[in-house]
């Protein structure tokens, strides 16, 4: 059975959003966390597991709207420079980390933006 890329791209964004809204909450949840026992999302392993997820689904969507329909690059460069910041989002240390994880995530959920856009135009094309 095919996935069509459409519903990759949409759980791409929704995924990426997500991780975005629990690293820009995390803060505010953090306190409360002990009294609902939710301390495992704050764990590492946690964010980078979510985060893999979210990359594994946005490259099988956007390298499928690139071989089969668009043929552009950008979308495939925005979410690997995006991954790649995102994992690496304490690297200008932890004051800026909200910011790195925002841009990441800014560029991931742009990749799939694109990516939808430019299958649409080819889609649109090919009738």
């Amino acid at each position: 059975m095919q996935i069509k890329t459409r519903i990759l791209d949409k759980f791409g964004i929704w995924a990426s959003s997500l991780c975005a809204l629990h690293c820009l909450l995390l803060p505010v949840l953090l306190p409360v966390a002990p009294l609902v026992g939710a301390s495992i999302f704050a764990q590492d392993w946690f964010e980078r597991s979510i985060l893999i997820i979210s990359l594994a689904v946005g490259f099988w969507a956007i390298l499928s709207g690139f071989y089969r329909y668009h043929r552009q690059v950008y979308p495939i460069f925005s979410i690997a420079l995006g991954g790649m910041i995102y994992w690496n989002k304490d690297i200008l240390g932890e004051s800026m980390e909200p910011f790195t994880v925002a841009v990441g995530a800014l560029l991931i959920v742009y990749a799939h933006f694109a990516n939808l856009k430019l299958t649409k135009k080819a889609k649109q094309a090919e009738s």
